[in-house]
Order: structure tokens, then sequence, then C-alpha cells
């Protein structure tokens, strides 16, 4: 299905992997598409639902080629217990190394550079795909991060930005402070932003009784991150 926003479009496509396997993703383009960079976002635990969409329509907005690639092959769920089931399934190894790689690929073959974000389950995502994908140029952390022993700063060649809750109940801030520290201790070009706010504050559906508790939208904070970010991209992702 094709929508129209401002002349924006976007579609489901399928990309080749590096193994040369099939994937589908969420591609959103900008109405002027020459010289836009291009940005592959990763979706939270739930998959590739309307939010994260949304998300992929909001950087083709602001003028990016944007693939979202479908981690959970068509599966999504808006139940908390089904959601971790999912992620739990996942190979973030193989979904870094394959899937996210795939993605980026995909989009280098449009444009000269591509950067990654992603929230939650993303955010560390974002983390493994900068550690294991050469071909990016920048990325962009929210709120989430992998074990940290499983992450090898010293492959991060590419400027990072990241943002913080300090009220996470899933990522508390002690382990952002040993990221922090394991990041600067590799020499990575990287800017950490904390914020007064609670995990998933930047997620527009995280409102009423049905949120997850811990979890809790918070618009002028995910406002200044949204700021923050764009101007990030802005500068790293434009030649």
């Amino acid at each position: 299905m094709t929508q129209s926003v401002t002349n924006q479009t976007a579609k489901m496509v399928t990309f080749k992997r590096p193994d040369g396997k099939d994937l589908s993703g969420y591609l959103a383009t900008p109405a002027k598409r020459e010289g836009a960079p291009g940005i592959v976002v990763i979706q939270e635990w739930w998959g590739l639902n309307e939010q994260i969409r949304g998300v992929a329509d909001r950087l083709a907005a602001s003028g990016y080629v944007v693939l979202v690639p479908d981690l959970y092959r068509g599966s999504m769920t808006v139940e908390e217990e089904e959601a971790h089931h999912l992620m739990e399934q996942l190979d973030f190894a193989d979904a870094a190394g394959q899937d996210i790689r795939g993605a980026v690929q995909y989009l280098k073959g449009h444009t000269q550079k591509v950067g990654v974000t992603g929230f939650c389950m993303g955010g560390a995502l974002t983390l493994l795909a900068l550690n294991a994908i050469p071909e990016l140029a920048a990325g962009v952390v929210f709120y989430g991060m992998p074990p940290l022993e499983y992450l090898d700063p010293r492959a991060i060649k590419v400027p990072v930005q990241a943002h913080w809750a300090t009220q996470d109940e899933f990522f508390p801030a002690e382990g952002v402070d040993k990221l922090e520290e394991k990041l600067a201790s590799a020499g990575v070009d990287f800017e950490f932003h904390r914020y007064l706010a609670h995990h998933a504050f930047a997620n527009e559906t995280a409102v009423g009784s049905g949120r997850i508790p811990g979890t809790q939208y918070d618009p002028v904070w995910a406002q200044l991150a949204w700021d923050r970010a764009l101007t990030f991209f802005g500068r790293t992702l434009w030649s």
C-alpha cells in the first residue's frame, strides 16, 4: 500500500540480506529524494506497527529516505507478554549483521550516507549495528542497550548520539553510566543526553491505562530529543 503525506511516499519493499535471503521492510521517501541521506529505523519489541511507521514517516518528512526492516517477519502485537516472547525469539546477532545490514546496504544503493536509529529493543540493536556494520555513518540511540559484554566500542568508528531517561526502570541510570565509560575509554565520538523522564518517553502511544507500567510518554522531552536527533543527523549525514 502506498500513502502520500505532503508528497512523501511509503510502501513495503523487499531487499536482500548479505547472505542473499529476502527481507521486507517499510520504505518512506521524502518529497525530494535526490541527494537525500538514508536512515534505517529499528522497531521496538512490538513489531513493525503503526507507531514505528510514523517515526519513519516523520523522518521522511524531514528529508530522509527511511527503511524499517521487518525483524519479526510480519508478526506484531500490543500485548506485553507476546512482545517479550517475540523479542526473546529474535537472534540479535543475525538481526544486526544480516537484517539491519541488508537494510543499510539497500539504502546505500540509493544514497551516499546512511544512519541508524532505534527505540528500546531498537536502541540496543542500534548499538549492535554500529558495532557490526561498517557502511553506517552515524547512529542515534533511544533508551536501549545490549548487555555490555556484547559490545566492542573499538569497532564503532562513527558518531553516536543517545537519549536516556533518568527514571527508566528497564535501563537504569547506572547501566547508562557504565556504557558511557566504555565508549569514552575506546575514544568513540558520542554524546549522551539524559531526561527526567520514564522509559518510552518518546513513544506517543505510551499513555493512559493501557501503557506498560514504568513507561510514560513525555511530549516536552520527546520534542527536545527529536530536535537534537535531527540536528545530529543533519550534521553527520548531509554532505
